[in-house]
């Protein structure tokens, strides 16, 4: 917008039912992460241009152990994340930043944030790089596929809907195909003490182009080819669509 600029965003907790909507009509899935319990919208002028919605994770018990000593109730997942293109450049990072800044001040009992890059459908992870987060995970897809109607489906998806707990079943019975391309696994520390206490090896940002992972606007592409960056943290944000929390179709 003219005359407009990242300051003049404001961040604020909006209702579900402002949310929801939203997240459908601009997010790559057009699909909410039920349990998302806590909503961002981010306003210009007034209106509406982008929501973040965090929630506890899908498999809260599998995630904890990422940092010892986590409890129950001591994290949270990032797991939609939608915006409009009408933001200035930058605005992605900007919003991610006060929302974390406002769990922190109003939520002290949550020290760490987690969200997944979905590498096989759009990026692999520019916002979050932006934001501070650290990469703690390269994973190549065994979890997403993708139905003959173009619908994207998580293993966990699959399980809710058969009750059966094999993936390759459902893949082969719906005449699926696995989503070729990797997860990436990311993680902000609310509570800088928290970092501390991680149980797994941070990556370097330049091992996203070792994996092969690197991902842009649902293309394969090196990272170093549109960023150039090197160390952890560093990375400027660009305007890409905007990446989802794990699963990306759940």
């Amino acid at each position: 917008m003219a005359g407009e600029s990242v300051k003049d965003i404001v961040v604020k907790v909006i209702p579900a039912k402002v949310a929801v909507p939203f997240i459908r009509a601009h997010h790559y899935s057009h699909k909410v992460v039920q349990n998302s319990c806590l909503h961002f919208g981010a306003f210009l002028g007034g209106i509406l241009h982008g929501v973040m919605s965090y929630g506890p994770s899908l498999d809260k018990s599998k995630m904890l152990g990422l940092v010892e000593g986590t409890k129950w109730n001591e994290f949270l997942e990032l797991n939609r994340m939608a915006f409009d293109d009408a933001l200035p450049r930058n605005s992605e990072s900007r919003c991610i930043g006060i929302s974390l800044r406002l769990i922190r001040k109003n939520a002290p009992h949550v020290k760490w944030v987690i969200s997944f890059a979905d590498g096989c459908s759009c990026g692999d992870g520019t916002i979050y790089r932006a934001s501070n987060f650290v990469l703690t995970g390269i994973k190549e897809n065994k979890d997403l596929c993708e139905m003959p109607n173009g619908e994207k489906v998580h293993k966990i998806t699959a399980y809710h809907r058969t009750g059966v707990n094999n993936f390759q079943k459902f893949i082969a019975d719906n005449h699926a195909k696995l989503l070729v391309g990797y997860q990436l696994r990311y993680i902000y520390f609310l509570d800088p003490s928290a970092r501390a206490r991680l149980t797994v090896p941070i990556i370097p940002f330049a091992d996203i182009d070792k994996y092969g992972a690197g991902m842009y606007q649902g293309k394969k592409i090196t990272r170093a080819e549109r960023h150039g960056d090197g160390a952890q943290g560093s990375e400027s944000n660009r305007r890409i669509p905007p990446e989802s929390g794990q699963p990306a179709s759940s």
